[in-house]
């Protein structure tokens, strides 16, 4: 690939990007109302989501935060709120129009009937966990509000409604205990506290970790969620309103305003703590409101401050000079920027962006008409985090410059990094963290996944579960996530490092304890781990030197090996290299007549459908655009029959990055259309169920990270631009390259118009063979 640095783009003079992007072209506009919640559109900062629709007049939300988790480990909702103005401008031939502004990160709901006219502002305070229902016309209204509860008595969770909690399809009643909701103070207080006993107790006793329960973190105990809902000249509406959505019964606690006014406002304050008394619960409550009313002057202007200089950060806005939301290209873009506010809704969640849905699930009946279930229900659970599902939410957020939303992710392995450890000395005697892949919140592998029906003598500390059974190395790309956040942003990553480290020490020691079981000999002929018994992914089963473990241990170690020299003394920097020293190498084989890579060097069966083989080009990246025998990788893609049959664009699927990653232009821009065109919901980002759940988060991520690798690739210290990208796919783009570096610029007409890196020394490294031929001088 000729290298070609364009001097006269980087210094074309004038006003660089005179049409520079603004988000507000992809601002969402309905013009009439939703049929039900599944028709609902995403609000939402700091760590909270909102469904926002408007249905016969009245407008609802579904409200969600993250950290919120009951006794079963579901994610319930945070209740459903109802308002309802008289008399009402959205019946009876009204102008309708419900707009998320994207560029302000709110959403706004229009009516004109006659010579009324009516704005209702719905916002969430980005740095304080209020929600703000602002309204204003041009003539008095009336205001009634309601808090909506479903659980206001015990619910057993049968059938498919279980999985929505840990125990899915395990044995057992599962029980929804009731949240407590009474008017207090001219609001209404709602709030759920988990009892003492959670399934945290029974995953200890499951699986045998009874004698080390008190070293063990407990999240769940005590876990107290809710709220206060009150409004500006409001007052209880003593009558409790008994109603049904969809599916569900519910109850209403109403608020209602005191006169006819121009203005109101409805506030909802959040809370989650973990304490023993709930008056301590209701302390912090009060603290967070008597802190929001002193700051609520400035609250909006901040939030939409905060939202102005998150779309400076980065974009990619596809043929934005021909708007057409019927062409698939245009859509792209636009998907890429309502996907990218979503996950801004979670930026600062104390738990990661779950990729089941979010925050913004719905009511199930609108995902499958065969699921009668309530509005809390989300398939995979609510507190278990899987983690070849999770990476995909985040791995787009570092081209994105979106550093400050990665620490919820790394946080969460941080928290539990105690209880890995402990289990695997308790398990096997040895160092190291033991990370399952579906992993509950509090670090143990989930209770359905872990077996029910285990014979006699079987590891206590492996899953006996066909799909999961030795599969360890998904934390990997979490570590080399971490990594590379220090080398994008120059982060001090200190804290994060033991977590690091004790990944890959639990792989050095516990193959090297399983070998000692078996033979005197720890080691294989050549000094390498023997990877046995291992896992591919969930494909390739009780495999032997997997790929995706090889390629993980490599990586990772080789980049511990490469950070700054303030990461690890050198005797902790002799045991890492000795440790990748012990690192079996990648197995190859032969597939119609081409060499490619081999998803292990050996394996029992093949169940699922991914393509392991490929992990060492996504997301390990030995083999790529700029990188050795990239003709090896590319036959793996090409003829590799197992990874052909495994081909797909759905959900979770990687091929649109294989193919970005090995700079396979009409490959990869047939799948990204698939990945990131409309989702066939009302808001079209709303993508699923996929294998998962509505909106499918690692179907959004997959398809961000794809659209990123086909416009720029970074290995080493090059910056490779355009490697995968259409000729005719006009492009303006803003996206972060390691070491600081921003990268922005404008593809029209098959040609770049405008280019701009920063800081300017990183132009050097700029690598792009369809740019043009301008070289800069002195190069």
């Amino acid at each position: 690939m000729a290298l070609v640095i364009l001097f006269l783009i980087f210094y074309s003079g004038g006003d660089l990007f005179a049409q520079s992007f603004s988000p507000e072209i992809y601002n969402l506009k309905w013009s009439s109302q939703s049929k039900n919640s599944g028709e609902s559109m995403p609000c939402g900062g700091g760590d909270i989501g909102l469904n926002v629709w408007v249905e016969k007049g009245d407008i609802l939300f579904y409200m969600s935060r993250s950290g919120a988790f009951d006794e079963n480990n579901v994610f319930p909702k945070l209740g459903r709120v109802r308002l309802r103005l008289s008399p009402n401008p959205f019946e009876n031939g009204a102008t309708f129009e419900q707009e998320l502004r994207l560029d302000q990160g709110y959403v706004e709901i229009r009516s004109d009937k006659g010579k009324e006219r009516v704005v209702v502002k719905v916002w969430v305070d980005v740095f304080s966990p209020v929600i703000r229902v602002d309204v204003s016309g041009n003539r008095p209204t009336h205001v009634n509000a309601w808090y909506e509860s479903w659980r206001t008595s015990e619910r057993e969770l049968k059938g498919g409604a279980r999985n929505a909690s840990s125990y899915k399809w395990a044995g057992g009643k599962v029980t929804m205990l009731p949240d407590s909701i009474s008017w207090h103070n001219n609001g209404v207080l709602f709030f759920h506290q988990n009892r003492d006993s959670t399934i945290f107790d029974k995953i200890v006793t499951q699986q045998q970790l009874e004698t080390v329960k008190s070293q063990l973190w407990n999240p769940l105990k005590r876990l107290t969620h809710g709220g206060w809902m009150r409004g500006e000249n409001m007052v209880p509406d003593h009558a409790i309103k008994e109603g049904k959505y969809a599916d569900t019964p519910f109850q209403g606690f109403g608020l209602k305003s005191k006169k006819a006014a121009r203005r109101h406002q409805l506030e909802i304050y959040l809370h989650i703590a973990q304490e023993d008394s709930i008056n301590k619960w209701k302390g912090g409550l009060h603290d967070i409101v008597l802190k929001s009313r002193k700051e609520k002057s400035t609250a909006f202007q901040k939030t939409l401050d905060w939202w102005r200089e998150y779309w400076k950060r980065s974009y990619i806005a596809l043929n934005v000079s021909a708007k057409d939301s019927s062409s698939a290209v245009w859509q792209i873009g636009r998907n890429y920027q309502l996907f990218r506010y979503m996950l801004a809704c979670n930026a600062y969640g104390a738990y990661p962006t779950k990729f089941n849905g979010g925050l913004f699930t719905y009511d199930p009946v609108f995902v499958d008409t065969s699921y009668h279930f309530t509005p809390d229900h989300r398939n995979w659970g609510g507190g278990i985090f899987t983690a070849q599902n999770q990476r995909l939410v985040y791995w787009p957020m570092l081209k994105s410059g979106d550093f400050d939303m990665m620490p919820s992710q790394f946080e969460f392995y941080k928290r539990i990094l105690a209880n890995a450890e402990t289990r695997t000395h308790h398990y096997w005697g040895h160092k190291g963290a033991s990370f399952t892949e579906q992993i509950e919140n509090f670090g143990l592998p989930n209770y359905a996944e872990y077996g029910q029906k285990r014979p006699a003598g079987f590891d206590a500390g492996v899953e006996y579960n066909k799909w999961l059974e030795y599969l360890w190395d998904t934390s990997l790309e979490f570590c080399l996530m971490i990594m590379d956040l220090e080398r994008f942003s120059g982060a001090d990553i200190s804290k994060y490092l033991p977590l690091i480290e004790s990944c890959v020490v639990f792989f050095d020691e516990h193959y090297q304890h399983l070998a000692a079981n078996r033979s005197a000999a720890k080691l294989d002929q050549n000094g390498h781990l023997i990877l046995f018994p291992g896992s591919a992914a969930e494909t390739y089963k009780m495999a032997y030197n997997s790929a995706t473990t090889v390629a993980g241990l490599k990586t990772v170690l080789g980049r511990m090996l490469a950070l700054p020299l303030k990461y690890g003394d050198e005797p902790r920097r002799k045991h890492w290299q000795e440790m990748l020293g012990r690192i079996p190498p990648l197995s190859f084989r032969e597939m119609q007549g081409h060499r490619t890579i081999a998803p292990a060097r050996a394996w029992e069966r093949i169940q699922n459908t991914e393509i392991p083989q490929l992990y060492p080009v996504f997301p390990f990246g030995m083999y790529g655009i700029g990188k050795p025998d990239l003709e090896t990788a590319i036959n793996t893609w090409k003829y590799d029959t197992e990874a052909i049959k495994n081909r797909n664009y759905t959900s979770w699927h990687q091929d649109n990055i294989f193919c970005a990653r090995l700079g396979l232009i009409d490959e990869v821009a047939a799948l990204t259309v698939k990945k990131l065109q409309d989702s066939g919901r009302r808001f079209p980002a709303f993508w699923g169920p996929g294998h998962d759940w509505v909106p499918d988060h690692n179907w959004g991520g997959s398809g961000m990270i794809g659209l990123q690798e086909m416009l720029m690739q970074t290995p080493g210290d090059s910056i490779y631009l355009l490697p995968a990208w259409p000729d005719d796919w006009d492009v303006q783009f803003k996206l972060h390259a390691p070491y600081n570096t921003t990268v922005e610029g404008e593809w029209k007409d098959g040609k770049m118009v405008d280019l701009k890196v920063s800081p300017e020394a990183r132009k050097n490294d700029v690598i792009c063979s369809k740019c043009g031929s301008n070289a800069l001088k002195g190069k």
